[in-house]
């Protein structure tokens, strides 16, 4: 597990991250049979610009289960490395699909199902080969990785880019194109889950009992993080505004944990002590989740027919039919009378008969 196995705080931080992922995917459930006891009632729906989820109970704990997740997923980051956390942020989206065929009615297809099956298989990979960051324990030690100068070159790279895309490649191709304003949400997101990983070793710190709010780095991070998901919703808010729910999600689930996990790389050296084959295990879980979330998503609304077959199991799936049908006839044929002679007579006699009345 990349070094990680013996320290206690790999397995809180683990804990917090599925236990986010359990609340938050509790939550869309939640608010979603809020909204359809709503609509039986014939309030007026949330899409129409109605309010009355307020007044719904069920909407609140939704509201409050995602409340839980999202501190669970802030402090996970305390205790585990990013490149761990983030890509676990994938399990809520298969807990709320598996959550919503059980309790909402919603179907779940073949391409579904194997998708939550390599979701869960991909995750485990990772938690296998977790890479083991170098120790950062105190707000002086976040402050020496922040003035590494890898790490400045990224954040500049970042910002550039971000600014670009939002200046110049939006106006032109945000319409357009799905990847411009994702890239964007992708990109500052990565610098936002290391100002939450510096946020959190501050409140560490304060629970501790350190002077922590007298020290500048913490509220400058604190600015940073809000300034950061302030630019991510406005933008991903546009590309779902624009672009199919079920095409975006999945895009910028896989360009948000790459960029995370780029920016772990380079700001914590996560990477650094790593053996070649937990190298591989990590990229290979985090692949399969991705394969696993594509599937989920990208085909969620397709019915699963045999039309959908490749030709070569088309035809095999025929001979198999046809073999069935002449098993059928050969099991027909082993229940037929011991005197086929005489029905073939009487069958005769009759037909005679019907053709002399006939005439």
């Amino acid at each position: 597990m990349g070094g990680a196995g013996g320290a206690p705080g790999f397995y809180v931080g683990l804990g917090l991250a599925l236990a986010s992922s359990a609340f938050i995917g509790g939550s869309f459930i939640l608010k979603k049979k809020g909204l359809l006891r709503l609509c039986r009632r014939g309030r007026a729906r949330a899409g129409q610009g109605g309010h009355a989820y307020l007044q719904e109970w069920l909407w609140w704990a939704g509201l409050l289960f995602m409340g839980i997740g999202e501190a669970a997923n802030f402090a996970a980051y305390a205790f585990a490395p990013a490149t761990l956390v983030t890509p676990l942020g994938a399990l809520s989206v298969l807990v709320s699909a598996v959550l919503s065929s059980t309790f909402l009615n919603e179907q779940l297809n073949v391409h579904g199902k194997i998708g939550c099956i390599l979701s869960i298989l991909g995750s485990t990979v990772m938690v296998i080969h977790a890479p083991q960051e170098e120790e950062v324990s105190s707000l002086e030690s976040m402050a020496e990785k922040l003035k590494d100068p890898g790490f400045i070159v990224f954040a500049v790279c970042v910002l550039v880019s971000s600014l670009l895309l939002i200046f110049v490649a939006g106006p032109r191709y945000g319409q357009s194109n799905i990847l411009v304003y994702v890239l964007v949400c992708s990109a500052i997101g990565s610098l936002s889950v290391s100002c939450v990983k510096g946020l959190g070793i501050a409140l560490k710190e304060l629970f501790s009992g350190k002077p922590v709010l007298k020290e500048p780095l913490g509220w400058v991070l604190l600015v940073c993080l809000v300034i950061c998901i302030s630019v991510q919703i406005n933008y991903l808010n546009k590309a779902l505004d624009i672009f199919n729910t079920s095409v975006v999600t999945p895009i910028y689930y896989v360009l948000f944990t790459t960029a995370v996990m780029i920016c772990s790389a380079i700001l914590f050296k996560e990477w650094q002590h790593m053996v070649l084959n937990n190298i591989i295990g990590t990229i290979s879980g985090f692949l399969t989740i991705v394969s696993g979330i594509f599937l989920l998503h990208a085909f969620r609304d397709m019915p699963f027919t045999p039309d959908l077959l490749p030709l070569f199991l088309q035809q095999g799936r025929a001979d198999l039919h046809a073999s069935w049908r002449s098993a059928d006839r050969h099991q027909s044929c082993q229940h037929q009378p011991l005197l086929p002679s005489e029905d073939k007579g009487s069958r005769s006699t009759e037909e005679e008969e019907e053709e002399g009345e006939s005439v």
